[in-house]
């Protein structure tokens, strides 16, 4: 194939986020500074930013916190997370952004960062950067959640917002009720490790699961009449489930679409051996170019092409790497081509939302991209790509 490389010149608009004042935690209030976070939410004000210090040896603060205002908290070491063993309650409100970045909650413990209620005539933001958690508990009505480049090292449980890079034992897409002030972008989960798998039990957006390694799919609610993608996703599973790794089971009144694409797959077959389960006769599942290491078996209503199975394919689930007849065997459109142009890779490598934009191989303290949207290509018009990112 020829290829013709061509030069955009793009023009970069470089802003500074002002903060309406920075208060600073220490320990033992050094310098002046709190003791504690807890006073410091007390003394600040919405828009304030508050800088903790990490202390020597891996010491925590222990104690618990409720933030009821906006607020940043970042950490006063560069590559250097704090460490806060305690639960961290979010109280919504309309309008409210609370930003915690470098935040670890300790090896043990369980803790919780949670929202407490849900916010009325807006929506509560949370941005998770760059932490170490037990427990994410933000699914409760117009609440956006987003999170990048973190550990859970237990349960993510939201209901709407952005989830990149994370590593998590399961990530779950959930709903408590409608929202009433509905969010104006869709789900996206991409280029995350779950060890447990990853679900949508959400009822209020579309959603899309881009690039992630995990042990398998299951939607189990949906927005009726809308949408949902999985594509480009590598499921591994070494022991037998109760369920397909792709399942689709909802209730009989949701209608929709779902497109299930360019996804590589094995799984430990035992009374399970269907990869792909719609079990539902009112969401249209559309299968293509999806590669299985077993034998390629669907169960129930799916429009089918180009799948593929006992393909040649060999998996790490502790570098999370793919290798073998993945290659170049996803959809062949210009709209899902590699970084390098190529044709699509199966697989979390695979397509412009790579596992390579959010897993560089030598990342050290750089700062990192947690969200990239740029097009394949362009024949007309204004080129438009999204971009960001978060230092440590």
């Amino acid at each position: 194939m020829t290829k013709k490389l061509f030069t955009i010149a793009l023009t970069g608009l470089i802003s500074t986020t002002a903060f309406a004042a920075d208060l600073y935690v220490r320990n033992g209030g050094a310098g002046g500074a709190y003791s504690t976070v807890s006073a410091a939410i007390t003394a600040a004000s919405n828009g304030d930013r508050i800088i903790i210090q990490p202390k020597t040896n891996g010491t925590a603060y222990v104690e618990n916190l409720t933030i009821n205002k906006s607020l940043t908290f970042v950490s006063e070491t560069n590559y250097n997370k704090y460490i806060i063993q305690g639960n961290i309650t979010i109280s919504p409100a309309a309008g409210r952004v609370i930003t915690i970045s470098s935040l670890s909650s300790g090896t043990t413990g369980g803790y919780i960062v949670e929202a407490s209620g849900s916010a009325t005539g807006g929506r509560t933001t949370i941005n998770l950067l760059n932490c170490d958690l037990h427990n994410v508990f933000t699914y409760q009505v117009n609440t956006t959640t987003n999170i990048s480049g973190s550990k859970i090292r237990e349960r993510l449980i939201f209901s709407h917002g952005r989830c990149t890079s994370n590593k998590a034992n399961y990530i779950n897409l959930y709903s408590q009720a409608p929202d009433t002030s509905l969010a104006n972008s869709d789900i996206e989960v991409y280029g995350n490790i779950s060890e447990s798998g990853i679900s949508n039990a959400q009822l209020n957006y579309n959603f899309r699961f881009y690039n992630n390694f995990c042990t398998g799919f299951i939607v189990s609610n949906f927005k009726s009449g809308g949408s949902g993608e999985i594509i480009n996703n590598t499921v591994y599973s070494t022991n037998p489930g109760d369920f397909a790794p792709f399942y689709i089971s909802v209730n009989g009144s949701v209608t929709g679409n779902i497109n299930i694409m360019n996804n590589a797959a094995s799984f430990a077959a035992g009374p399970i051996t269907a990869c792909i389960n719609n079990a539902t006769n009112t969401v249209s599942v559309v299968a293509s170019y999806n590669l299985f290491t077993n034998p390629f078996v669907t169960q129930g209503d799916i429009t089918q092409s180009n799948n593929s199975g006992q393909v040649n394919m060999n998996f790490d689930n502790t570098a999370y790497t793919i290798a073998g007849m993945n290659a170049n065997a996803g959809n062949p459109a210009t709209s899902y081509t590699d970084l390098d142009l190529t044709r699509n890779d199966a697989g979390h490598y695979g397509g412009s939302n790579s596992w390579a934009n959010y897993w560089p191989t030598d990342a050290g303290g750089k700062p990192q991209v947690n969200y990239l949207l740029t097009p394949r290509s362009i024949s007309s018009g204004t080129l438009n790509i999204t971009g960001s990112g978060f230092s440590k």
